[in-house]
């Protein structure tokens, strides 16, 4: 979706100023949502590309105007009331009034927190041969999905070569939409600078994207 999210390119936000060590957490309530959020992907009621389309949605003057894991906390808020995972009177509450939905997975104990904080694989058998190949030049399609898709908007149009074959992996678009896994290629994609951003671009940089194959046409 073409959301405020996707900030890629854009000019006017401010110098970005790194803050000099910075800690993992600013607040003990942000570490206890990242924890929540881990805990909730390991019950399997959402995935990683569900999280981001949640983040995504947000009204744009919540988003900008909310920190990474208030982000986070909106986010995981509204998916788990979407879900039937809690109720409207226990987020009022601030605590369980019912028994919790039996997600078929257990009960999690400090031994299992290895378990649910590892990432899964997401690369998948092909379904067919790879379309291009290392050396390829390829244009981003111009696409503006409704929903959730990993192909950033300052790309869509250009054209770029495809410097590595990344293998075959879930594809998060159609996951989101609520079509399954349905595996398609992935590569990486290098474009330079000025045919994204014209004559006035530093002719020296190039920006390499991960881009899925529906993503891309031949040129």
């Amino acid at each position: 979706m073409d959301g405020i999210h996707d900030m890629g390119g854009m000019d006017g936000f401010g110098k970005v100023a790194p803050e000099p060590n910075e800690p993992p957490f600013h607040e003990p309530w942000e570490g206890r949502m990242l924890a929540m959020n881990r805990a909730v992907r390991g019950l399997g009621a959402w995935n990683i590309d569900v999280d981001r389309y949640g983040i995504e949605s947000l009204p744009p003057r919540v988003y900008l105007t909310s920190s990474y894991y208030e982000r986070w906390f909106l986010r995981t808020v509204r998916l788990l009331a979407e879900r039937g995972l809690v109720g409207a009177d226990e987020m009022e509450a601030g605590r369980a009034l019912r028994p919790g939905k039996d997600m078929g997975r257990g009960a999690f104990a400090p031994a299992d927190v290895e378990r649910v904080m590892r990432r899964g694989s997401y690369g998948r058998p092909a379904q067919a041969p790879a379309q291009f190949k290392i050396g390829d030049r390829v244009r981003a399609k111009n696409i503006h999905p409704k929903s959730h898709t990993r192909l950033p908007r300052y790309v869509r149009g250009h054209v770029g070569v495809v410097e590595r074959v990344q293998g075959c992996c879930v594809f998060p678009d159609a996951v989101v939409a609520g079509k399954g896994e349905d595996p398609q290629w992935l590569y990486t994609v290098r474009f330079d600078a000025r045919e994204l951003w014209g004559a006035d671009a530093d002719p020296t940089v190039k920006v390499s994207v991960e881009a899925f194959e529906p993503y891309l046409e031949h040129v």
